[in-house]
């Protein structure tokens, strides 16, 4: 019997920015490279400020792909009944009314991280896709790495015990002093600064290490801690760090950074329990590797032996993975996915709010459009 050929999800894709570059490219890496032989992709349609812009992406990132509409706005994509799925990957301030939109029109969307400036911008958009009954998630793409998988697995193993804490950070040194005002990480109007644009990769560490892990029994983080160091530059962000605390079934705390005038650590993030220890090798938005270590008994220090393994991304950057997920939820009727869920977006979402709260960190006014 022959088999049954690929689900094909149809994109549209909203804005031509770099990271819709990265996802663009992958979406059209051949799926049976990756391994993947039950879904597939195309690109339906590029929306721009112009069609010059649509088209120029188009040209550069989809080998100017005839059969790919150029749109001089965001609404003809959303319009456009070829178009199953749209990927949003504007600046966060712009996600809600752009996800908005795209739902209010019946698509379903995969949304960039984060997914909103506040958590009830992203309530709001939940229940907006269950009202239309269409697929909504956020586009943490960490999250559906092979590795990840693998590392979860081995996080939960009993031999380890409980996790107690978790440390992890990313930091990037973007020269901010050399920066237009203008620019992403710089203007507070496009909620510029170091936690939202880097912040959600330590955050699905814990959340994957911490909030998933059996014994937490899928109960909410119970504290958050913050502090952070703005920049005179803009008063965005520059430097933040935060603890997540979970200790209703556990008594385990995420220790977490995010820094945008350093490079990163070379630590990557650190899972620790009596028993051993979990290393993710950096960076930990794609991990490159992992080492367990495993102690000659609980609380000795001592590494009895030690797992590890590296891999390389050869058949594209990984962005992939995500898309896979979505294709197949829409396939199979499902309105959130089971690996990254609405939960745990608004787990990040509201530890975000609060952690900008502790910093003194507000948005200017007309930013949040839903409170």
């Amino acid at each position: 019997m022959a088999s049954a050929q690929p689900f094909v999800l149809r994109w549209g894709i909203i804005s031509t920015g770099r990271i819709a570059m990265d996802f663009t490219k992958d979406l059209l890496v051949d799926p049976t490279a990756r391994g993947t032989l039950d879904v597939t992709h195309t690109v339906q349609a590029v929306g721009s400020r112009s069609v010059a812009s649509a088209q120029k992406f188009i040209d550069a990132y989809a080998a100017g792909d005839k059969s790919i509409k150029a749109y001089g706005s965001y609404a003809e994509v959303y319009a456009d009944k070829a178009v199953d799925a749209v990927y949003i990957g504007t600046p966060h301030t712009l996600h809600y009314e752009n996800a908005r939109d795209a739902l209010a029109a019946g698509k379903h969307v995969l949304c960039e991280k984060a997914t909103t400036s506040n958590a009830p911008e992203l309530k709001a958009l939940i229940t907006l896709a269950e009202e239309k009954n269409v697929f909504f998630m956020e586009a943490m793409w960490t999250r559906f790495h092979p590795l990840t998988k693998e590392i979860k697995q081995l996080a939960e193993d009993s031999a380890l015990g409980d996790p107690v804490i978790l440390h992890a950070d990313l930091s990037f040194d973007f020269n901010i002093e050399t920066l237009p005002l203008t620019h992403r990480m710089m203007d507070p109007h496009l909620g510029g600064g170091a936690l939202l644009d880097l912040g959600p990769y330590p955050m699905i560490w814990a959340i994957v290490a911490l909030y998933e892990h059996p014994s937490n029994k899928g109960a909410l983080p119970t504290g958050v801690s913050a502090s952070m160091v703005k920049t005179p530059i803009t008063g965005v962000d520059s430097s933040t760090s935060w603890t997540v605390n979970f200790t209703e079934t556990l008594r385990a705390q995420a220790i977490l950074s995010v820094n945008m005038t350093i490079p990163s650590s070379d630590f990557g993030a650190t899972i620790r329990y009596r028993g051993g220890n979990v290393i993710l090798h950096p960076p930990i938005f794609r991990p490159s590797g992992y080492t367990v270590q495993y102690f000659t008994k609980p609380g000795s220090g001592v590494v009895e032996r030690e797992l590890k393994k590296s891999i390389s991304y050869d058949a594209g950057g990984g962005w992939f993975y995500e898309a896979d997920e979505v294709a197949r939820c829409v396939r199979d009727g499902k309105l959130e996915s089971d690996l990254w869920g609405h939960d745990k977006s608004m787990i990040l979402m509201e530890t975000f709010d609060e952690v900008r709260r502790q910093g003194g960190y507000k948005l200017p006014e007309g930013v949040e459009k839903v409170f």
